[in-house]
């Protein structure tokens, strides 16, 4: 059914976004306000997924989350189950690829932000916690709402990495971009057809959404 692929990648980018937001802001903050040694080699690891092939993040995944992987081996040890072509490694796909782009969003939106302003805030006596969700959180506001918009579309469209680490299970694993991968393998031109015209309708009217609601922002 052409409805189930819909569902199923709804669900995955909804989950993998909520991790993405919450992680990506959090390391923004902390990589953007609070220097450190390695800095550079974790940021390099956060975005290398930005530039790596899909394909190559998605075996990485899959010997790091592998019933004999470090974390798969574990995972499977507290929860007796694998990770491995299920729901849940499609989030993890998701997440992984969508993340560098919110972090660089809320990256630039950090660093736009005011220094001055944090400086009152310590001096008036606020703790870094305090500034980060008083002054950090409602000034980036407009970056952390675009990198949370282009992760969504990011994790909606993911099919490399998916495919290596949650496989084509149909009505399990089967996300948009691997069932139109198998219609066209297969000859199903009219899936196909009717899934690709979902996602490019549905991601320009994000895209074209966040653009207008920028303008209007800029324009207050």
């Amino acid at each position: 059914m052409i409805v189930t692929p819909i569902l199923i990648s709804l669900k995955v980018a909804f989950v993998s976004t909520l991790f993405t937001m919450s992680i990506g802001v959090l390391l923004a903050w902390i990589f953007t306000k609070h220097p450190f040694k390695g800095k550079d080699f974790f940021e390099g690891l956060i975005i290398l997924p930005m530039v790596l092939p899909p394909s190559v993040t998605g075996y990485a995944l899959l010997m790091l989350f592998g019933k004999n992987g470090l974390l798969g081996e574990l995972i499977y040890k507290i929860f007796g189950t694998s990770l491995i072509f299920t729901w849940k490694a499609a989030c993890v796909a998701s997440f992984v690829v969508s993340l560098p782009l919110m972090y660089q969003s809320c990256k630039a939106a950090f660093i736009n932000i005011d220094s001055n302003l944090e400086k009152a805030a310590r001096t008036l006596g606020a703790d870094e916690k305090r500034i980060f969700w008083k002054i950090g959180i409602p000034m980036a506001a407009p970056g952390i709402i675009s990198g949370t918009i282009l992760s969504f579309t990011r994790a909606l469209g993911e099919f490399g990495a998916t495919l290596m680490v949650a496989g084509n299970i149909p009505g399990k694993t089967q996300t948009i971009p691997i069932a139109i991968y198998f219609a066209v393998d297969s000859g199903d031109r009219r899936t196909a057809n009717i899934l690709v015209g979902i996602v490019v309708i549905f991601s320009f009217l994000v895209i074209y959404g966040l653009n207008i609601w920028n303008r209007k922002k800029n324009r207050y």
